[in-house]
C-alpha cells in the first residue's frame, strides 16, 4: 500500500489546472493520437520525418510511450467540459542527474493559441521540481516554429543551444533549438507558490 501511495504521489492519476486536466491515458485515446500524428501540419512542426507515419507505428508508441505503466505521460483535457486537446510526456527521465526531456503536443487545432499548452507545459513543470525533486528539464523545438518557443519562454525555459541546420523544412534547412530551465529558475519566477516535498531518489524509480 505505502509503495502505491508513493507511486501515485510521484505520477498522480490526475494534475488539475484551471484551463486544463491531465489525465493518464486510456485506450480510447488512441484514435486522437492516430489522428493527430497523421497530420501533416504537425508532422512538419514535431517530427524529424514529414511523411505519414503508418498506423502500426503510431499504435506503438502509444502503448509503449503514453499507455504503458511506467510512461510518465498524459493526455492534456481542455476545461470545462473534459475534451481531448493534446498530450505531453517525459522522456530521458534521469533520476540520479535530475533531468528529464519535455514534450507536448496540442492535437487539436482550435484548441492552440488559447494558453492550453503554456499551462500544461507549467503543470508537467511544477511537478517535476516540486514533487519528483527534478533539477532541469530541457527540450528540443525546430527554430521556424516561433509559436511554441515563445510559449516555452512564457512558461520560463531559456535558450541553451543550437544544433545548426539540423532540419529541412520548406525547401531550406533550419536550426533545431535546444532550451532548457532549472528549478532555481522556476521557483524564482513562482514565488509565493506552495512547494511539495521532494520525493526521494528511491521513490522516482516507478
Amino acid at each position: 500500500m505505502a509503495s502505491e501511495l508513493a507511486r501515485d504521489r510521484w505520477h498522480p492519476p490526475v494534475i488539475e489546472g484551471r484551463l486544463v486536466t491531465l489525465r493518464r491515458h486510456v485506450p480510447e485515446n488512441l484514435a486522437a493520437v492516430v489522428r493527430w500524428y497523421r497530420d501533416p501540419e504537425l508532422a512538419r512542426l514535431s517530427r524529424y520525418q514529414t511523411r505519414p507515419m503508418p498506423y502500426e507505428e503510431i499504435e506503438h508508441f502509444f502503448r509503449t510511450r503514453l499507455l504503458a505503466g511506467d510512461a510518465f505521460a498524459y493526455a492534456i483535457h481542455q476545461r470545462p467540459g473534459g475534451r481531448l486537446v493534446g498530450l505531453t510526456t517525459f522522456s530521458n527521465l534521469d533520476p540520479d542527474n535530475g533531468t528529464a526531456l519535455f514534450h507536448i503536443t496540442i492535437g487539436e487545432p482550435d484548441a492552440q493559441d488559447r494558453g492550453l499548452g503554456t499551462e500544461a507545459t507549467e503543470l508537467m513543470i511544477g511537478h517535476a521540481f516540486d514533487v519528483l525533486g527534478l533539477h532541469r528539464i530541457g527540450l528540443s523545438v525546430f527554430a521556424f516554429n516561433s509559436r511554441a518557443i515563445r510559449a516555452y519562454e512564457k512558461a520560463g525555459f531559456r535558450l541553451e543551444g543550437r544544433l545548426r541546420e539540423a532540419i529541412w523544412r520548406d525547401g531550406r534547412h533550419w536550426d533545431e533549438v535546444q532550451m532548457g530551465i532549472l528549478a532555481d529558475e522556476w521557483r524564482a519566477g513562482h514565488v509565493g507558490a506552495v512547494a511539495a516535498p521532494a520525493l526521494g531518489e528511491a521513490e522516482l524509480v516507478p
